[in-house]
């Protein structure tokens, strides 16, 4: 079976898994939190008489828990600052609203759900890749290396 050396495998491999990773934090941030976070934001009140407790910690402490996860969380992974933390800090968010909030749901009623458990697990377990601060405040070592620098 043929294996690329490991300089050609580099070349061709370590800016697209960085790029992936940079595309996946951008997206998957950035719909968050248009779709959910900043309407929780506008309609604070609203939200905060309808929204589920399914913890029992208040509607007022699972509101901001919420915000935080759907607002800062995504503000963070942009850039890649505290990237995997973020991420899971969203992925305990979107567990507890599909398993205690929506059981009954479907895979079809739940799959914006289920593909942002996705986006964000793959972010957790890879980071934010060499395209973000992360990487930058850790030396760009793991880059640097990734290009044979």
């Amino acid at each position: 079976m043929y294996s690329p050396s490991p300089l050609l495998s580099r070349l061709i491999w370590a800016p697209a898994q960085d790029l992936g990773l940079l595309f996946l934090r951008l997206s998957g941030a950035m719909l968050l939190l248009y779709v959910h976070g900043l309407p929780k934001i506008m309609h604070f009140s609203g939200e905060l008489r309808h929204i589920e407790d399914p913890l029992h910690i208040g509607r007022s402490f699972t509101l901001l828990f919420t915000i935080f996860a759907e607002v800062l969380c995504p503000l963070l992974i942009v850039p890649g600052i505290l990237t995997r933390i973020a991420s899971m800090a969203i992925l305990l968010l979107l567990a507890v609203s599909m398993f205690l909030v929506h059981p009954g749901w479907s895979v079809v009623e739940g799959q914006f759900g289920w593909l942002l458990m996705i986006v964000f697990g793959a972010i957790a377990f890879m980071g934010a890749g060499c395209y973000s601060i992360d990487a930058s405040l850790n030396g760009g070592a793991s880059c640097h290396q990734k290009r044979g620098v």
